[in-house]
């Protein structure tokens, strides 16, 4: 399993092949699941990830004839996985987030209402742009969901902004690579892609510090 894992983080898609196959499919399809349903697994490949498999499902293996992936699979199969990763992750926030948010210490909530009653304001004004944004964002893409559940954000309005969101995320970043992974320059240099797609994605967040650090110092 811990071998799986390196070569996941490494996007080692030839060694994954040669060891999987078709079941290749399913490892992708868990692990974007995984990265957006689980609260505590925020550190896995999501960005990255998808643009490379986008790039496989243009490039010929050379033992088949065929494709490594066929990106019409790929779309509809990671577009799942990413809407019930994040419904998943938004029903554990609202149930489980929500018990723990109320437990007491002694006679104090560990969290206080009022706390609980701007963050459900908060995502009912602006949930909707932040449930679409954060999924180009690392990390943040993993929490927003389960903050939502949390914050008791309509479902309906969650679900519906959600599915575009993932569509959005999963398109873009897919069909990236599949077009873009026809140069050789992007092909023979998968991982300083694969950093430059994470250090892009994390520029959203290194902004609204700067914004806020400066509004701070005002």
């Amino acid at each position: 399993m811990q071998e799986l894992f390196t070569h996941i983080f490494h996007l080692d898609f030839e060694w994954l092949f040669q060891q999987y196959g078709t079941y290749v499919y399913l490892i992708l399809f868990l692990v974007i699941f995984i990265e957006t349903g689980l609260v505590a697994m925020p550190f896995l490949p999501g960005d990255s990830l998808l643009f490379t498999a986008g790039l496989f499902a243009n490039q010929v293996n050379q033992s088949t004839g065929d494709t490594f992936l066929n990106i019409y699979y790929l779309l509809g199969l990671l577009f799942a996985a990413a809407v019930l990763g994040d419904n998943s992750n938004y029903w554990i926030g609202r149930t489980l987030g929500l018990k723990v948010m109320h437990m007491k210490i002694g006679k104090r909530n560990l969290v206080k209402q009022e706390y609980l009653d701007k963050t459900h304001s908060f995502y009912e004004k602006y949930g909707t742009k932040t449930i679409i944004m954060a999924r180009f964002v690392p990390i943040v893409r993993t929490f927003a969901p389960f903050v939502a559940g949390v914050a008791e954000m309509n479902y309906r309005r969650f679900f519906s902004f959600d599915i575009l969101g993932g569509a959005l995320w999963i398109g873009s970043m897919t069909i990236a690579g599949f077009f873009l992974g026809q140069f050789d320059v992007i092909r023979d240099n998968i991982e300083k892609v694969a950093i430059g797609i994470v250090l892009i994605s994390v520029l959203p967040i290194v902004i609204e510090l700067i914004k806020a650090r400066r509004e701070n110092t005002k």
